[in-house]
């Protein structure tokens, strides 16, 4: 990376609008998104607005993507728009999405055969931890292309770790890590919902289970917006509910892959599925309570 790198972020939407700013703190950012108020709320935030994402991408030292799927990613590279046609040879594209193993070893090969770096490097972490560097990333990249990446990805993050030298690696890790995720809030919200109907106070055991052996990340995170889901506009969206459709689905594919049951997983994933059926793909994740039974008070 030169000493004044420049850093192309594709896709301004929950978590690329809070990266591209916290990056804009310390190197030269262009950012681009189809949503000319993402760009507009970028430029107010330090990061050079571009009006392509090709533009974005040219001559930039890395070109970080922060897309839903696979078929987004595929867009953003070599769709009418793509920026692989501009990316010079040595350049590093990373990739901040979860879209499964697959997909992304795909593209690799086809971005290495034009000399192009692939960093598999999917975030956890929410919107908010973005934006101050307290990400949990985890990567899967060659020494070279992680020795180009690292500065911008340790900008990022509380904890960076490399899972293994290929792309796909990062992606393996994170299906992991969103299995655990997705069973816990699904099991959060079998825990508040069957506190409702027992009659006790959501609150109360909301509070008493933080304190005790019960207590996890994702209960405390989305437990207070599990109770939120049942008023009137429901919980503030941090992470929309189909994301964990969308990631279930990942997990279930893998461990199949793998020859593996998940049968826990897959009740988890039956519950997102429920979400989304009942019209909550666009609510929060916690909102899954819903689906479960009425609050109780």
């Amino acid at each position: 990376m030169s000493s004044e790198p420049t850093i192309a972020v594709i896709g301004l939407g929950a978590m690329g609008l809070p990266m591209a700013t916290r990056l804009a703190e310390r190197f030269t950012v262009r950012g681009y998104d189809l949503d000319p108020e993402r760009i507009r709320a970028a430029s107010e935030k330090n990061v050079d607005p571009a009006d392509s994402a090709r533009a974005a991408a040219q001559d930039a030292d890395c070109v970080l993507l922060a897309v839903r799927n696979g078929a987004q990613l595929e867009d953003a590279l070599y769709g009418d728009n793509g920026v692989a046609e501009v990316l010079r040879t040595g350049s590093v594209v990373v990739l901040t999405s979860t879209i499964g193993i697959g997909p992304v070893r795909e593209v690799a090969q086809k971005l290495q055969a034009d000399g192009i770096h692939l960093v598999d490097a999917p975030i956890s972490g929410g919107p908010k931890r973005a934006g101050v560097g307290d990400l949990l990333i985890v990567v899967g990249a060659s020494d070279e292309a992680y020795s180009v990446a690292e500065p911008v990805l340790e900008h990022l993050s509380s904890t960076l770790r490399r899972m293994g030298s290929s792309p796909g690696d990062g992606q393996a890790m994170k299906t992991v890590n969103q299995l655990l995720c997705g069973v816990h809030i699904a099991a959060g919200a079998e825990a508040l919902a069957l506190a409702g109907a027992l009659g006790l106070d959501q609150r109360l055991v909301l509070e008493t289970l933080g304190a005790g052996a019960a207590a996890s990340f994702m209960l405390g995170d989305r437990g207070p917006r599990m109770l939120q889901a049942f008023d009137d506009g429901g919980a503030e969206v941090n992470s929309r509910l189909d994301i964990f459709v969308k990631d279930m689905g990942i997990v279930s594919s893998a461990a199949r892959a793998a020859g593996l049951a998940t049968p826990v997983a897959g009740a988890a994933e039956q519950i997102f599925l429920l979400g989304q059926a009942a019209g909550l793909a666009a609510a929060d994740d916690s909102s899954v309570i819903t689906v479960l039974g009425a609050r109780e008070d």
